[in-house]
Parts: C-alpha cells; structure tokens; sequence
C-alpha cells in the first residue's frame, strides 16, 4: 500500500467517524429523515454536477447500476437513517462504536454463512472485537442506555455489511463520483419517502446547526465516499477497510472533544479491543488473499 493510498484510508476514517458527532448535533433540533434526506438530496446532486463536469456520465454497467441500488438502500437510507434515529436517544461515541464494528460482521458472516476459511489471527481478532463491543454494551446498558436507539444501530451495522459487499461492483469500471451521486439519490428518495408519514418539519435553524448540516453534507457525506471508492478502486476492498480499525477510536474521540461525551475506562478498553480485533481480521484477510 503505497503513501498516497494510506493518506486516503486515514482521511476516509477521520471523515467517516466525525459524521457520527455531527448527526447527533443536527437530530438535536431537527427531524432526522427529513434532515438526512435533505442532506443526499443536496450531497448527490452536487456530486452528480461535479461528476458531469469531469465527463462522467451515468451510463454504469449493470453491475455497477445494481450495487449503486444497493448501496444507496442499505448504506444511506437504512444504516444511515436508523443511526439518525437511534441517535435521538444515544450518544454520538455509542453509535460510531457500533458502527465500526462493520469489518467484524463481515468477517463473521462470511465465516458463518459463506464458509470462508479464517485465518488464527483472523479468528482472533474477531473474539477480541465481540469481546470489546460485549464489554461496552454492557457497561452501557447497566447504565441505563436506550436498548431501542441500541437495536437500531445494530440493524444499520447489519445493512452497511451488505452495502460493503456490493462496493466492489460499484468502485470497477469508472464514473466513480456519478455513481456516489447516484446512490445518494436513491437514499434520500427512500428516506423522504418513510419521513412524510411518520415526521413533521421543523427545525431550528442555529448557526451550530446549520454548521453540522453543511459539514455533515459536504465531507462525510460526499467527499468521504468519493475517498472510499477511490481507495477501493485502488488498493481493493479488502486492503482498504483495515482503515475500519482507526472508527472505533476516532469516533469516541470526536465525540468526546467536541460533545463533550464522558468515555468511562471500561469504554476505552473496549474501543482499544474493538480497534485490534478489526486490525487483526483485515491483516488475516489480506494474508488469505
């Protein structure tokens, strides 16, 4: 992996775990379907601008038109809205400790469903990462966290598994940024689709708030997928969700210097666990490979 491609991986993690923060910033005094389709409304169309301006077309393969679907339904309208919803009731380091369990899941079903061989350190790493997010939950949850926002973030966790697999049929073949716009259409269609029945507008619009919107819209929700595809496109799937390892940790970081999110000891222990077990899985897995 050559220094480029590791300046991606490390800013696709510093992006990818600030969105957490920022969404728990902008649910504080919006409606969180409303607010995040009305972030990929705005975030795919600029892509696709900007994508047409570079002689991108949407002319994608069939490959490509069926993972961009998927992603777009899995990643943007069911991993992120259930984490916008969930994160009503839970804090931002919470959700993004959840989230960035992704790489282990993956590992697991893979393992469990599609009978992948797994290395030692492979399995390893995977009984140290349940291990950590075992011993967070259950500090957690004794502490009196809301188990509904908790089953949400799992469920998400779940749908951006099965958005991961299908990245590789969407990163091949070009038209990289046409693609991201795309699939952040289809999110924002489905989101405002479930948010008419079920949210009313209103928001107050602070200068914070509409910080958060405009940085949650631009970095982690358009530049921050342009990264992935592009690192994806680069050095493969596999090599690139080691950068998974670095979410656990920046997320809680994050949330913690600008939320001012109390992390116990037991939470950062678990982190530091979660964080090696995902660094031990992708390492197995590139040695497979």
């Amino acid at each position: 992996m050559d220094f480029r491609a590791i300046l991606m991986g490390l800013a696709f993690a510093l992006m990818w775990s600030s969105a957490f923060t920022s969404a728990r910033i902008i649910v504080a005094d919006a409606p969180p379907l409303y607010s995040l389709s009305l972030r990929f409304l705005l975030s795919g169309l600029l892509g696709i601008v900007i994508a047409k301006a570079l002689g991108q077309t949407w002319s994608l393969t069939r490959a490509q038109w069926r993972a961009t679907w998927i992603f777009g339904i899995c990643q943007n309208a069911l991993y992120l809205g259930l984490n916008f919803v969930a994160m009503q009731w839970i804090e931002a380091s919470l959700a993004a400790i959840i989230a960035s369990t992704m790489p282990l899941l993956v590992a697991l079903v893979g393992w469990l469903v599609f009978k992948d061989r797994v290395p030692l350190m492979g399995m390893i790493g995977l009984v140290a990462g349940i291990a950590g997010v075992v011993l967070i939950m259950g500090t957690r949850i004794s502490s009196g966290v809301d188990v509904m926002g908790v089953v949400f973030c799992l469920i998400g966790a779940m749908a951006l598994t099965f958005a991961t697999l299908a990245v590789k049929g969407a990163a091949s073949g070009g038209n990289v940024l046409m693609i991201v716009g795309l699939q952040m259409l289809i999110g924002s269609a489905c989101l405002f689709a479930v948010a008419v029945p079920l949210e009313t507008w209103d928001v107050n619009l602070s200068p914070i708030w509409i910080a958060a919107f405009v940085y949650t819209t631009l970095v982690p929700g358009l530049l921050a997928t342009w990264v992935w595809f592009m690192l994806v496109g680069r050095v493969g799937a596999v090599k690139a969700s080691t950068f998974h390892f670095l979410n656990p940790v920046f997320g809680v970081g994050i949330a913690a210097v600008l939320l001012g999110e109390s992390i116990g000891m037991t939470d950062l222990i678990g982190v530091l666990i979660i964080a090696g077990g995902i660094l031990a899985v992708q390492l197995a897995k590139q040695k497979v490979i």
